[in-house]
């Protein structure tokens, strides 16, 4: 009887523990990796460089008849543009080439400002008394003042001169050395071309900074460093300046060429030309 009661007792012990035995599952499971892609836009990228490139250029901010920002280069096409009726002008009526060229950029903002594109009034002459050609307004001193308009550039030029040469407050100028910048900056302000006290020193800075005192030497027949777009130096001895020829209506390159036995390519390379485009009155070294 005992010993059934002890084997009852070791029968229900065991059952006892097998039943509380815990199982425990586990799972691995990888971890999730998420794929970013990242789209990059052409654009974007071409406007960033545009803007680095942008960033890079020299500015100029020129207040006249309106306040106008441009980059350097600007400047320099705009001197390439107008250099030749420049040293025209200054053949023909006294004015040194590199006044009316500073002049020309500073009231026009070298063409960019709103008077030199919906005029062409490239020197900020107002309609003064007199004056029968087409008009245009524009705030100025005091707002919607008037002044006037030209068929192209070329027509604003000579009436630049035109307008310095007819009227007899700027007579003195005309007493002083063509090649005297500096004296012709502060007569043009002491004769009432400009209200601004700082317009003389103004002209001189373009004129310094842009070397445009070398077309006046150029016309006076002087010894000069010619200076290119990029403002390199190209000297230009006495015995060049004897060696030169004017261009005459109807002339090219090629015939320029072929009438002192030289190249084109020489020929272009000697007076720093980009291209065949030539125009009257434009002196070329051809020796």
């Amino acid at each position: 009887m005992i010993k059934n009661i002890v084997s009852l007792f070791i029968i229900l012990l065991f059952i006892s523990c097998g039943g509380s035995k815990k199982y425990v599952q586990t799972s691995k499971k990888k971890p999730v990796t998420t794929k970013r892609t990242v789209h990059t836009s052409k654009s974007a990228n071409k406007t960033k460089t545009t803007q680095s490139k942008a960033e890079n250029r020299e500015t100029e901010t020129m207040i006249s008849t309106s306040k106008t920002t441009v980059y350097t280069d600007v400047v320099f096409a705009y001197v390439n543009d107008f250099k030749e009726i420049a040293k025209g002008n200054m053949r023909n009526y006294g004015i040194p080439a590199s006044i009316i060229l500073a002049q020309g950029i500073l009231e026009s903002g070298a063409g960019r400002g709103d008077l030199a594109k919906k005029s062409n009034n490239h020197f900020g002459i107002k309609c003064h008394t007199g004056w029968e050609g087409e008009k245009v307004y524009h705030d100025d001193d005091a707002a919607q003042e008037c002044f006037r308009k030209y068929k192209d550039p070329a027509e604003s030029y000579k009436d630049h001169a035109l307008f310095l040469t007819g009227r007899s407050r700027y007579s003195p100028l005309f007493q002083l050395d063509k090649g005297d910048y500096e004296a012709w900056a502060k007569g043009l302000r002491k004769a009432g071309y400009a209200t601004d006290p700082r317009y003389p020193e103004k002209l001189i800075t373009y004129i310094e900074r842009y070397n445009l005192h070398q077309y006046d030497a150029e016309v006076l027949g002087n010894q000069y460093t010619l200076f290119d777009s990029a403002a390199r130096p190209v000297i230009i001895s006495n015995s060049q300046l004897g060696s030169t020829y004017e261009v005459q209506q109807g002339e090219t390159l090629y015939a320029i060429s072929k009438k002192f036995n030289i190249s084109v390519e020489e020929l272009k390379k000697k007076n720093n030309l980009s291209d065949n485009t030539l125009s009257i009155g434009q002196r070329l070294i051809v020796k």
